[in-house]
């Protein structure tokens, strides 16, 4: 499995998200396969299944004791039914609450899930240094900031901010067009996000994937979507024959592919998927072969 770094360890390039991990009987074939293809990260957060797919994932390493100290354990919080919430005692009730439900005593990482407009950075400061002094968090992250967002919080948090989780895609790549079309009077110069991508590069944050393969907000797989997308789907298949994988392998590749070092969150619990996107994660696109993708998803070159 092809490594990436984080928070200056090295982990797998493809990480196990398990919010659709909800179907106990099958837990155990989808996080065996998961770790058969070199997968050693599991993201989770605090409200998948309302804490029911930590309970899961806890049953799992329960019975595999010796796991624990093998894999990466990341979790999530900040998110309550109808706000947002990075208040200090919240932040360390739904990580002990995290821990709680997983059966362990550390999480690897914690990471902030969606900005909280009414933060407090000195509160946040304060969560982060109880729960690190503890012994119960070791990295902290974010997910879903933007960089003023993240150099807000460094105002007060000591702790390196060492990943943000972000939608990325063949499809959802805003944040490379709007690189390439630096000062251009285009929809696809509009920069939504601050440059995300070069801060997080400079800053030596890890890009975190989530819905690599999805089309807009939760829309559907572009993968085999012949009627929204058939150049893409074509050049997935011509691409799949010639590097030995399926187009889902394909898709995984390129966003490996790029050298901000990506790490993707895979939300199958498909085994046969979860094989392919893996072997996806040993293929190196070639530079011809990445933009030629890029132009099949709709996007233009200036």
């Amino acid at each position: 499995m092809k490594q990436v770094l984080f928070g200056g360890e090295s982990v797998s390039a493809v990480a196990m998200g398990c919010m659709r991990l909800t179907d106990a009987a099958s837990v155990d074939r989808t996080i065996g396969t998961a770790l058969e293809c070199g997968v050693s990260f599991f993201d989770h957060a605090d409200i998948y299944g309302g804490g029911e797919c930590e309970r899961l994932f806890g049953a799992y390493l329960a019975a595999h004791k010796a796991l624990r100290d093998k894999i990466f354990i990341q979790t999530k919080c900040g998110i309550r039914k109808g706000c947002y919430d990075f208040s200090r005692d919240h932040i360390i009730e739904a990580a002990e609450g995290s821990l709680r439900r997983l059966g362990v005593d550390h999480a690897d990482a914690l990471l902030l899930h969606r900005p909280d407009t009414l933060m407090e950075p000195e509160e946040v400061a304060e969560a982060f240094d109880r729960l690190a002094q503890s012994g119960k968090v070791r990295h902290f992250g974010v997910s879903n900031h933007s960089p003023m967002q993240i150099e807000l919080l460094k105002t007060a948090v000591r702790q390196p901010v060492v990943a943000d989780q972000l939608q990325f895609s063949l499809t959802e790549s805003g944040m490379v067009a709007s690189g390439l079309n630096v000062n251009m009077k285009n929809d696809e110069s509009v920069m939504h996000d601050g440059a995300l991508l070069e801060y997080c590069r400079i800053r030596g944050i890890t890009i975190q994937t989530w819905s690599p393969f999805q089309r807009g907000f939760f829309g559907g797989s572009f993968i085999g979507d012949e009627e929204n997308y058939p150049a893409l789907n074509a050049k997935l298949r011509m691409l799949a024959e010639k590097y030995g994988v399926t187009p889902t392998g394909v898709a995984a590749a390129w966003i490996l592919r790029h050298p901000a070092r990506m790490q993707l969150i895979s939300g199958s619990m498909d085994p046969a998927r979860i094989r392919e996107i893996t072997a996806g994660a040993a293929v190196e696109l070639s530079r011809e072969d990445w933009y030629s993708l890029y132009l099949a998803a709709g996007y233009r070159l200036p």
